[in-house]
């Protein structure tokens, strides 16, 4: 019988369902614990992890009998794909299952801090009553920016122009039909900078995207744009976007992703009560539906994979 280790969380059913078709362990705090991954990796066929699960190349070189990774979520910056290739071991997203999800935490952080929640959160609570003093947006007329037009950027789209916003995106792989298809317009990055009411990310973490919004890029943005990344962290730049706030190149921004994950302090004891900004716990895939979905996708293909 295969043998699959899964070391983040991942929906009961799914892991029921899994147990019943192979020798499963559900471990979620071997994500934590590398020196333990390495030590049992040797002894499983199929691997199932979230974000958090470090597999590069030093754990995969103790995995000799590991022909199938499956990962519940999209990104794949914690995996050493290079090495699977060459060592014959399938990596499997589940790509588009957190769409949905993601698509409307983009809308709820664009809606919230054009409106100024989070100030008027904090001012009415210290009975402050800020109803004239801070002034709100709409989403309507707005131009959102969005860096990457795949699925869930199209998901971003189509949710947005619902609210009578216009689209502009940067993504130099797409084909030009997908203007036409969708409504918007393809731009070049600079011109995103200019145009753009809102900035959401939507892209991979690579060598081209690493610090991609760094104090530069703040400083090209003609509108004092909202920016929002639930993508990967590194593409902002933390401390650049700090300091963009506080010398107003920007109105706000709404971080889901980091540098580093928990969120280190030095980046979050910067942030004070006067900030119109989100920051949240990598959650914007993460609801119950959207667990379901991923789970479930990745227990069918595993099954697949290994009859």
């Amino acid at each position: 019988m295969k043998k699959i280790l899964i070391t983040e969380f991942m929906e009961k059913e799914s892991v029921d369902l899994l147990a019943s078709k192979f020798e499963v362990k559900y471990n979620p705090k071997l994500s934590d614990n590398i020196d333990n991954l390495i030590n049992e990796i040797d002894l499983y066929d199929g691997l199932i992890v979230r974000n958090k699960t470090l597999v590069n190349e030093l754990v995969l070189s103790k995995a000799i009998n590991l022909k199938f990774i499956g990962r519940l979520g999209v990104g794949l910056d914690n995996i050493d794909t290079d090495y699977c290739k060459k060592n014959n071991v399938f990596v499997q997203p589940a790509t588009g299952m957190n769409a949905d999800s993601v698509a409307e935490y983009v809308i709820n952080c664009s809606l919230s801090l054009l409106k100024n929640i989070p100030l008027m959160h904090d001012g009415t609570i210290h009975g402050q009553w800020p109803r004239n003093s801070i002034v709100s947006k709409e989403l309507r007329g707005k131009i959102i920016g969005l860096l990457g037009f795949g699925m869930i950027g199209k998901k971003v789209c189509k949710l947005a122009q619902a609210f009578g916003s216009q689209i502009v995106a940067y993504d130099p792989y797409i084909s030009s039909t997908v203007s036409s298809e969708y409504n918007i317009s393809l731009v070049e990055l600079q011109e995103l900078f200019e145009m753009a009411d809102i900035i959401s990310i939507h892209l991979p973490l690579n060598h081209e995207t690493k610090d991609l919004l760094n104090y530069k890029a703040f400083s090209q943005m003609k509108k004092k744009p909202i920016i929002i990344n639930s993508s990967r962290g590194s593409i902002v730049n933390e401390q650049d976007i700090i300091k963009a706030y506080q010398d107003t190149l920007i109105n706000g921004f709404a971080l889901d992703v980091y540098e580093s994950e928990p969120v280190k302090e030095k980046f979050y004891k910067q942030i004070t009560n006067n900030m119109n900004c989100i920051l949240t716990p990598h959650i914007a895939g993460v609801t119950s539906e959207s667990n379901k979905r991923v789970s479930q996708f990745i227990a069918g293909r595993i099954m697949k994979f290994f009859k």
